[in-house]
C-alpha cells in the first residue's frame, strides 16, 4: 500500500483546507521578543542550525501582470496533459453567462499547483534531510499525492519516485511534465472505485488501472454520455467516457485526505503510526456527513446548467466547478505573488481571483465569532465571546501547521488600547503565543483569559517519542493538544482515538460540537468608559513555528522558501469579527 506522508497542502479539507489572504492592518503591539529554534534531530544528515536564510538584495517583484503559462499537452501510456484535456473543456459558461470552464478554474487552485507548492518542497527537503534513512519512503509517499501522475507511472513501470536532484522537478527527467501537472483531470478521472472508504484507500492509495492501453482507457464522470461524445473524446483525447458516480463521494477525497504518517523515534526507527490528518473521519463524526460531501462545499455547482464540450453535446446539471476552494488563501497568495518564477500556469489576475475567492468561502462557510455578553463588575470587564465552527469537519484541518485564534481588544473613551490578547506581527507570529516564542512550548487551552500573553489558539500541538514539542513530521508521535473547533453533530466523548480531542478542552464543559466559548476577565484599572470590545476569530494555513523551524535545516528548497515567506507577509484572514460596547 502506497503511503503519502507529507501534505502540507493538502487538498479539499486541506486545500481545503487554511490560509492566510485578506491583508487586515495589524494592530499596534509590543515588539515580540527573539524567537528560539527548533534544533534539528540527531539523525538528520547534513546537520545544520544555522542563522536565518539570506535575505532577497530586494524586493522580489510581484508579478500581478504576468499571464500565465501554456497548460501541459504531454501524452504517455497512462495519462495525458490537463492542455489536452482543455482543447475542449474550455470556453464554458452557465445559464448565468458565468464562465465555469474546467480549464480557468483548475489552473488557479492549489490542486493544480501541489507541485510547485515551495512550502511542500520545503518539507519534503526537511523530512529527507531529518530522517535519511527512509529516504525511498519520503520519497515515494511525498509523491504519490502531490505528482501523482509520475508516481503512478514510475510505480507500474517498477520506478521508484524521486523528487528532488534527478527527480521529478530535473527538466531532464522522463516524468517532469506529468509532475509539474499536479493533481490534473487525467488522474483524478481515472481513479476507481476500489479500496475507497477504507483504510487501504487512505494514504494515497487511489487505484488507477494500469493495464489497459491507451485510447481505450476509462475516464470516469457523473454522466452517462451518449456515443457520438464518446467517439469524439476517445479521438481527441484517447479516454473513453465513462459515467462513475464513485467520483461524487467523500471516500474519493479521503485517498489523499486522510494520511497516517510512521512515527520514527531518536534512533531513526519506526515505531508506530501517528494520524497526521482525519479530514475524513472528522466528516464521518460530524452530522453535516448526513447532507453534505467534500464536493458540495468545494467543488460549487454552477448557476444552472451547463455545455461541457465546446464540440457539442448536451446541457448537463447539476455542474460542480472545479475551483476546489479550500482554505490555503496565504499559499494562493505566494503562488500569484511569484506565479513566474514558480512556472505557474495561471496567470496573476486569474491566480488573486483564486485567493480573493477562498477567503469569501473561509468567511461565509468556516466559523463566526459574537460577543455573548460584557460587563462591567467594578473596575474589571467581564466578557463571554463564543466561537462557532460551520465546516464540516474540524476547524481547522488537514496539515497541522494550520491554526484559528481570538484576536480581542479593548479600547478606552479615548481610543487608546487598554488590553489585547491575539495580536500578531506580518512574519504571522502571536504575540504571547508561548510556542512561537519558544519551539519547546505551547499554549494551553483557556476557559479563562485574564492576561495579554494568554491567547485562545485552535491548533494541533505535537510530541515526539520523547515527550518533546516538535514540527518535524516523521517524528510525531501524539497530539498533546488538539483544540481545533468541532463540527455540529461530533460527539466528543465517544470521538475515535485518531479524532479525539486533546489537552485542556477535554475538559472544557462548553467546548462541544460546533464551538467553544472563552471568558475574558481584564482589569481596567483607572481607564474611563465606555469601553469597545473588538474580538476576531483569524486564520493561519502556515503558522509561524512551522515556518520558523525549517531555519535549522539547509537545503535550497528550504531557502527559497523562506525568501518567498519574506517577501509574502503572513497576515491572517479575519474569518469573522464583532464589535460591543460596554458602559
Amino acid at each position: 500500500m502506497r503511503r503519502s506522508w507529507l501534505l502540507p497542502l493538502a487538498g479539499f479539507a486541506g486545500l481545503i483546507l487554511a490560509s492566510c489572504g485578506g491583508r487586515p492592518t495589524a494592530p499596534a503591539v509590543t515588539p515580540i521578543p527573539t524567537f528560539a529554534r527548533e534544533v534539528a534531530p540527531s539523525t538528520a544528515v547534513p546537520l545544520v542550525a544555522t542563522a536565518a536564510a539570506p535575505r532577497a538584495q530586494a524586493p522580489h517583484p510581484v508579478t500581478a501582470n504576468y499571464t500565465g503559462g501554456a497548460l501541459s499537452p504531454f501524452q504517455d501510456a497512462l495519462f495525458s496533459g490537463a492542455g489536452t484535456c482543455s482543447a475542449c473543456h474550455s470556453n464554458m459558461v452557465d445559464e448565468s453567462g458565468q464562465d465555469v470552464s474546467l480549464d480557468a478554474d483548475w489552473r488557479a487552485s492549489t490542486m493544480a499547483n501541489s507541485t510547485r507548492d515551495p512550502y511542500w518542497k520545503a518539507s519534503v527537503r526537511k523530512e529527507l534531510l531529518a530522517n535519511p534513512a527512509l529516504e525511498e519512503k519520503i520519497n515515494d509517499a511525498c509523491t504519490v499525492c502531490h505528482a501523482p501522475m509520475a508516481n503512478t507511472s514510475d510505480a507500474a513501470a517498477g520506478v521508484k519516485p524521486h523528487l528532488f536532484d534527478t527527480g521529478y522537478l530535473d527538466p531532464n527527467n522522463a516524468q517532469h511534465a506529468a509532475a509539474l501537472d499536479g493533481v490534473s483531470c487525467a488522474l483524478c478521472h481515472q481513479i476507481t472505485d476500489t479500496n475507497l472508504g477504507t483504510k487501504s484507500g487512505t494514504n494515497g492509495g487511489y487505484v488507477v488501472e494500469t493495464a489497459t492501453p491507451r485510447g481505450e482507457r476509462a475516464a470516469f464522470g457523473p454522466y452517462v454520455v451518449d456515443a457520438p461524445q464518446v467517439t469524439v473524446m476517445q479521438a481527441a483525447s484517447g479516454f473513453l467516457p465513462v459515467q462513475g458516480l464513485h467520483i461524487g463521494k467523500a471516500e474519493f477525497c479521503a485517498t489523499c485526505h486522510m494520511l497516517y504518517t510512521p512515527v520514527v523515534d531518536a534512533q531513526g526507527q519506526v515505531v508506530g503510526e501517528f494520524p497526521e490528518q482525519m479530514v475524513y473521519l472528522e466528516w464521518k463524526a460530524s452530522s453535516v456527513s448526513a447532507k453534505e460531501t467534500c464536493q458540495t462545499c468545494h467543488m460549487p455547482v454552477a448557476k444552472g446548467n451547463v455545455r461541457l464540450s465546446s464540440t457539442g453535446g448536451p446541457l448537463r446539471g447539476p455542474f460542480n466547478r472545479h475551483e476546489f476552494v479550500g482554505g490555503n488563501a496565504y499559499m494562493l497568495g505566494l503562488l500569484g505573488t511569484f506565479g513566474q518564477e514558480l512556472g505557474v500556469t495561471a496567470s496573476g489576475a486569474q491566480m488573486e481571483a483564486s485567493r480573493q475567492r477562498t477567503v469569501d468561502y473561509l468567511q461565509a462557510a468556516t466559523g463566526s465569532i459574537v460577543v455573548q455578553q460584557a460587563a462591567l463588575e467594578g473596575t474589571r470587564l467581564v466578557a463571554d465571546i463564543a466561537v462557532r465552527n460551520t465546516a464540516g469537519h474540524k476547524f481547522p484541518t488537514s496539515y497541522p501547521s494550520r491554526r484559528a485564534w481570538i484576536h480581542l481588544v479593548v479600547t478606552d473613551a479615548a481610543g487608546r488600547v487598554i488590553f489585547e490578547s491575539g495580536a500578531f506581527d506580518e512574519r504571522g507570529a502571536i504575540a504571547g503565543n508561548d510556542n512561537d516564542l519558544d519551539p519547546a512550548r505551547f499554549e494551553p487551552h483557556y476557559t479563562e483569559i485574564t492576561a495579554p500573553d494568554q491567547v485562545q489558539i485552535y491548533e494541533a500541538i505535537i510530541h515526539n517519542t520523547e515527550g518533546q514539542v516538535t514540527t518535524t513530521l516523521l517524528r510525531a508521535a501524539s497530539l498533546v493538544k488538539d483544540n481545533r473547533l468541532l463540527p455540529a453533530g461530533f460527539d466528543k466523548a465517544r470521538a475515535g482515538e485518531d479524532i479525539a480531542v486533546r489537552g485542556e478542552a477535554a475538559n472544557d464543559a462548553d467546548f462541544l460540537a460546533g464551538g467553544d466559548g472563552v471568558r475574558y476577565v481584564i482589569d481596567l484599572g483607572q481607564a474611563r468608559g465606555p469601553f469597545t470590545l473588538t474580538a476576531e476569530l483569524l486564520y493561519q494555513s502556515i503558522g509561524f513555528r512551522w515556518a520558523e523551524n525549517l531555519r535549522a535545516f539547509q537545503g535550497q528548497e528550504i531557502a527559497d522558501f523562506l525568501r518567498f515567506v519574506e517577501g509574502y507577509p503572513n497576515i491572517p484572514v479575519v474569518i469573522g469579527s464583532t464589535v460591543a460596547e460596554v458602559k
